[in-house]
């Protein structure tokens, strides 16, 4: 299929360079490898799939390419039993019924005309994808793709390869301009080759120390870099444990990076870290195994 000029990604990326520091810009730090595919995938104009850990930066991600171009976001979170009428579009059952008795009360069309009139685009209700396709351009987010089952991706393959669906009451509705599409996956189960086939790849990993105190110093701003080390220093050593349902992502490192600093923590004790162990673990059992080892690990 031939590609289709998109100006709003040809602004944002002339090379992986430039795509960086504009991301950067946001707050959000990638690190090359990121960078280079995601500025495939805009000038390609190919859906961009994301995988890994949750908390490792896939949402962040849109979120900063739709503030780099100045683009509304438009997000679908997915989740079971998601179907097609859920991303696309649906009809204001309310309002058709409030129209139709209008209608009736002045007697000013026959049955035929009243069907049709009830399938005007003002009572249409626009779901994610097919906004997205209406209001060009756009970033698109299909967040926790993974979650839905194999019907849905089905019907996101056909419209992520002609980015055009059919309204049977209205005709056919064709992105002039196609979306900037992000996909996101936790990897609960293994995505559909097709659908993969269809997209750019990357595995978003938990990033390194100084990448992370990076991202903490850049998000988080107000807290101070020997704080930001330390926070990041701790939860890096957490995540190697291996024995934590929910090791802790970058968000919930900004957030415990936060909460010290809204104490008045300047460097972390046994004490302030124990009292704000909620803004880091989501699990009891996670929080008591990481009480049992604050002391050792604050000793190193």
């Amino acid at each position: 299929m031939p590609e289709q000029s998109n100006p709003a990604s040809a602004g944002l990326s002339t090379s992986p360079t430039d795509l960086g520091a504009k991301l950067s810009a946001t707050g959000y730090v990638g690190d090359d490898a990121l960078a280079t595919v995601t500025h495939l995938a805009l000038v390609m104009q190919r859906p961009l799939l994301l995988e890994g850990e949750p908390g490792t930066g896939k949402t962040a991600l849109a979120e900063a390419i739709a503030q780099a171009l100045e683009l509304p976001l438009i997000r679908l979170q997915c989740y079971e039993g998601i179907d097609a009428t859920q991303a696309l579009y649906d009809w204001d059952f309310p309002r058709q019924i409030l129209h139709l008795r209008a209608l009736e009360a002045t007697g000013g069309a026959d049955v035929e005309e009243a069907e049709k009139s009830l399938y005007d685009e003002r009572f249409l209700l626009a779901r994610p994808v097919l906004a997205a396709l209406r209001q060009c351009p756009a970033v698109l987010l299909i967040d926790e793709v993974d979650r839905a089952d194999d019907e849905f991706e089905a019907f996101l393959l056909e419209v992520l390869s002609t980015y055009q669906v059919t309204i049977p009451e209205l005709g056919t509705v064709k992105a002039t301009t196609p979306p900037i599409v992000i996909l996101t996956s936790n990897r609960t189960r293994e995505l559909h080759d097709a659908l993969k086939r269809r997209c750019l790849y990357h595995w978003i990993d938990h990033p390194g120390l100084e990448r992370e105190v990076a991202i903490v110093r850049s998000r988080a701003p107000e807290v101070s870099e020997r704080l930001s080390r330390q926070v990041v220093t701790l939860v890096q050593q957490l995540r190697g444990r291996g024995d934590l349902l929910k090791p802790p992502g970058v968000a919930e490192t900004l957030d415990w990076a936060r909460a010290l600093d809204r104490l008045g923590v300047a460097e972390v004790d046994l004490e302030s870290a124990a009292l704000t162990l909620g803004a880091l673990m989501k699990y009891r059992e996670d929080s008591e195994r990481v009480k049992q080892a604050l002391d050792r690990m604050l000793a190193v």
